[in-house]
């Protein structure tokens, strides 16, 4: 038998070490999850102790965030560590399949340096820190968790640990969106600004080309020959975004539109009330028929408006 210990009323870094080590520890995706108050062992008889993996009454243990040990931080004042970076040290170098995968290596990286910034309460030295776009983090949403189900451990990591698998695969559909974008990109010029052009089933691409700077951004897919044509967003009057967070540009795709469809009237085209998004395919609306236009050719109509 095998279990993950860690504290009573699990934080961000308690649920993150305990999941990394569920996941990603080769054997143990099947461990018990015990809670112990916080800064204690689970309690028997150990007959080996001290190392990451314990053994008590006979099972294996590995006390994360609590118990003063490997893989445990506060008999440290180093802010570059906790719990969870130390988990994630661990199974790196025990056998885990994702230290020879980089892809799915960078994107469980960048959620221990999330971790790690939260369990050093630096949350405090994010831009505008008051507004309610933080309220709705994943640490936020733990919170209120715990408030709903305040003696309720078990209820509360497992809701922990789903948003973990959630998160893990959102970094990791971020990080192929931008190696996308830096491979198969097309980049061109429009009226508007820069745009960029990528054949991809990754739809991300289009939410990062914009957050990176492109006025344009287009995919097409190579399984519905669907196109997606995305204008940066004109900034949002109110308090959670202050000025300079976007350019304002004015983007009309209502040209480009009425160009496409007729170059391609059997395909579904449909232009939003906006003028900033074009597409002929969407997860919300299988119906719509793609396009038989090439990449390219959507790109040529872009450039020529």
């Amino acid at each position: 038998m095998k279990r993950i210990v860690t504290h009573k009323a699990s934080d961000l870094d308690a649920i993150a070490s305990s999941w990394i080590i569920k996941k990603f520890l080769p054997g143990w995706d099947n461990a018990v999850i015990d809670f112990v108050p916080a800064g204690s062992k689970f309690k028997g008889t150990y007959t080996k102790e001290g190392e990451a993996i314990e053994v008590v009454d006979g099972a294996e243990v590995i006390h994360t965030d609590t118990g003063m040990g490997p893989l445990d931080h506060h008999q440290t004042n180093d802010d570059n560590v906790c719990a969870t970076s130390r988990a994630f040290d661990y199974v790196l170098e025990n056998g885990s399949p994702i230290a020879k995968n980089p892809q799915k290596k960078e994107a469980l990286r960048r959620m221990v340096d999330y971790v790690i910034d939260d369990d050093h309460f630096q949350e405090v030295f994010y831009q505008n820190p008051m507004t309610e776009t933080y309220d709705f983090s994943i640490v936020s949403l733990i919170h209120g968790i715990k408030l709903q189900y305040p003696k309720d451990d078990a209820t509360c990591l497992r809701f922990g640990h789903d948003m973990m698998d959630a998160a893990y695969h959102y970094f990791e559909n971020k990080i192929w969106a931008e190696e996308e974008i830096k491979e198969k990109g097309i980049k061109f010029e429009t009226r508007w600004g820069k745009g960029i052009a990528i054949e991809t089933l990754n739809d991300t691409v289009l939410k990062h080309a914009q957050q990176v700077g492109y006025v344009i951004s287009v995919r097409k897919d190579p399984a519905t020959n669907s196109i997606r044509i995305k204008a940066r967003p004109k900034r949002r009057s109110g308090k959670f975004f202050p000025k300079g967070v976007y350019e304002d540009v004015d983007v009309d795709l209502t040209p480009v539109y009425e160009k496409l469809k007729k170059m391609d009237p059997d395909a579904t085209w449909y232009n939003h009330v906006s003028g900033r998004m074009l597409l002929n395919g969407s997860t919300k609306n299988p119906e719509m028929n793609g396009t038989k236009l090439t990449l390219e050719q959507v790109v040529e109509v872009l450039k020529s408006i």
